[in-house]
């Protein structure tokens, strides 16, 4: 089973995802919470599987929060699904930047937010891919490649290209694995060369260089 902490500061909101996870078979509501501290406060003592945050809270935001259970330093991080809207993109950048494994819109349907859990329970990233989209037109000049990384480009083999174009497009390891036909630890060994060989944080940079490259365009 795997066991979630919901994190909004709207019960209305709160209680429609709680009524999804319920009705999963695999899944089960460790908690809610209503402000960021009370939800650093309840992961650190439930230890969900994942957390559910939103960013605009009272107290403490979701980005702190996201911060304090994911961030740099952090043992034992936590594994931080954001769901938010796009008139915050600002805060989902941050987000990510603080630790957070994926997010999602709050207009996703249902069997979509329970997918997402369930991909960043497997220790995937999760890139919606039209919010992707929005955030690498307004924030890509943030995270410039080096020369040298953009000249990396390429010791890339065709086969990482097609992982890296992949990656931008939003897709998780096991779609990658379905798209390519091909198992899900080969994906897991391509993204860690690709990040290697590129010399890049994570999957968030990553999706930033193969648009700033050309490998994906935003219409796509």
């Amino acid at each position: 089973m795997i066991s979630v902490l919901v994190c909004d500061d709207q019960a209305l909101i709160r209680t429609g995802f709680v009524t999804i996870f319920d009705a999963q078979p695999d899944m089960t509501v460790a908690g809610e919470a209503a402000d960021g501290r009370e939800a650093v406060g309840l992961a650190r003592r439930l230890k969900p599987d994942v957390v559910v945050m939103d960013v605009r809270m009272p107290v403490m935001d979701g980005i702190e929060a996201t911060r304090a259970l994911a961030g740099t330093g952090v043992t034992d991080p936590a594994k931080v699904l954001v769901v938010t809207t796009f008139n915050i993109d600002e805060y989902v950048y941050e987000a990510l930047r603080a630790g957070a494994s994926g997010f999602l819109l709050k207009d996703a349907d249902p069997p979509e937010l329970a997918d997402a859990v369930r991909t960043v329970a497997r220790g995937e990233a999760l890139l919606a891919p039209a919010v992707t989209r929005r955030l690498i037109g307004r924030y890509a000049t943030r995270i410039r490649p080096a020369a040298s990384t953009t000249a990396a480009v390429g010791a890339l083999t065709p086969r990482e290209l097609e992982v890296l174009r992949l990656i931008a497009a939003g897709l998780s390891n096991t779609e990658i694995a379905a798209s390519l036909v091909i198992g899900a630890e080969t994906v897991k060994t391509y993204v860690s060369r690709i990040l290697m060989k590129l010399d890049l944080r994570d999957r968030v940079q990553a999706v930033v260089f193969a648009y700033r490259i050309g490998l994906v365009q935003p219409g796509d």
